[in-house]
């Protein structure tokens, strides 16, 4: 009985030592998964606050020459 009760131990911890081992391998691949997935959401986040920025500057610059065209159309009646 007590050589059954060791097999027995020594085989759930033979496949407790697998199981742990392919749950490890599963892991590192999600989290380089993950770590590739992040990277890419940042280079695009990146692309898109330089896009907006540009954007901005163009729309400030578009409203500073509108005014101006305005106001020398104004200041040209009197």
């Amino acid at each position: 009985m007590k050589k059954v009760f060791l097999s027995l131990a020594a085989l759930a911890l033979v496949f407790s030592v697998y199981s742990c081992r392919e749950t490890t391998v599963k892991v590192d691949d999600t989290a380089e998964t993950t770590t590739n997935d992040v990277e890419e959401a940042m280079e695009n986040t990146g692309d898109a606050i330089e896009e907006a920025a540009e954007d901005t500057g163009d729309a400030i610059e578009n409203a500073a020459e509108e005014t101006e065209d305005a106001v020398e159309d104004a200041t040209d009646g009197q």
